[in-house]
């Protein structure tokens, strides 16, 4: 949390409690996505399942991802870091990412915020760039319903995010939302919170360690970096907490400060070009139809204005 503190500010911890966190990653339909295929965000431009994809619509997300895809050769050679790229303002990384974006578009069904988990259970799309904890939640419901459905985070690297609890200056009862920030906190809550959303805790107790260890896991993780020495080659949903190996390709996607509206411009012309298919269609069906229209009505005018004249002819 203290990557965020701004120079010359207070640490950002002395002031703010971690709430939940997770990744960014690919969920996938089991049954049509090799785990090959998903555990790189070459799926996503790729043609070979395009029409068959789903974006979360975050510009922050978003813009991390296209940034790391197009540089992924200089990752590989170690010029620079998922955290640098996740993190580059620059120009010369805008335009980049705008020509990422324009080039994955036509690929896509479309951006969705909340929805794309529900979708994905039904097996209508077999892709979806989404947040950890929704791939949870979507993982449990397709098994219910017979989707298999399972979640990676791309070998070039994600996005490590978390929410957190900040009480505002003006606050009139600041007692009462400490009070709330303490409860939230609480092992047997911060567990019975989870269990209901899906994602995780920043709370890191032995008793929720021990509740989510699962025995029936056919294999086990490090997790040592947030539970400590004791959650090394422990059976722990990999979902929920990535071994120490993934969390080390990903990074924190830190504000834009005063460039945040040169992004959003970036954003709002993605949004707006490529419109897809199906509206493409339905916008020429429309002007086909309005043009038709009105040139009949011109036509019909013509004849009415022709038939006129002639009666006039032979009236004289």
């Amino acid at each position: 949390m203290d990557k965020l503190t701004q120079p010359g500010g207070r640490p950002a911890s002395d002031y703010a409690v971690c709430y939940m966190w997770g990744t960014a990653g690919i969920l996938y339909n089991t049954a049509h996505v090799s785990e090959e295929d998903a555990s790189s965000w070459y799926c996503l431009w790729g043609p070979k399942y395009a029409g068959r994809i789903l974006m979360k619509e975050s510009y922050r997300d978003t813009y991390g991802t296209a940034l790391i895809y197009a540089r992924r050769d200089d990752l590989t050679a170690g010029r620079v870091t998922v955290e640098d790229l996740m993190n580059d303002s620059s120009p010369e990384a805008m335009e980049l990412v705008e020509k990422y974006l324009k080039e994955l578009k036509p690929n896509i069904t479309g951006w969705e915020a909340d929805f794309g988990k529900e979708i994905m259970t039904k097996g209508k799309v077999w892709i979806n760039m989404t947040w950890s904890g929704d791939a949870v939640w979507a993982i449990e419901e397709a098994e219910a319903v017979g989707v298999a459905l399972d979640y990676v985070i791309p070998v070039e690297g994600s996005n490590l995010w978390f929410d957190g609890w900040m009480i505002p200056k003006y606050a009139k009862n600041v007692k009462a939302a400490s009070y709330f920030i303490n409860f939230m906190c609480r092992s047997d809550i911060a567990l019975r919170n989870m269990d209901e959303i899906g994602y995780v805790s920043a709370v890191a107790t032995p008793e929720i360690l021990e509740e989510k260890i699962d025995e029936e896991l056919d294999y086990v993780s490090d997790f040592s970096y947030f539970f400590g020495e004791g959650a090394k080659g422990v059976p722990v949903d990999k979902v929920q907490y990535p071994d120490y190996s993934v969390v080390q390709r990903c990074a924190i996607i830190r504000d834009f400060g005063d460039k945040t509206e040169q992004v959003l411009e970036i954003w709002s012309h993605i949004k707006g070009d490529n419109l897809g298919v199906g509206i493409t269609i339905l916008i020429f069906v429309v002007v086909f139809a309005m043009s038709f229209w009105i040139i009949r009505k011109r036509y019909e005018k013509y004849k009415r204005n022709k038939q006129f004249r002639r009666r006039r002819r032979r009236r004289k």
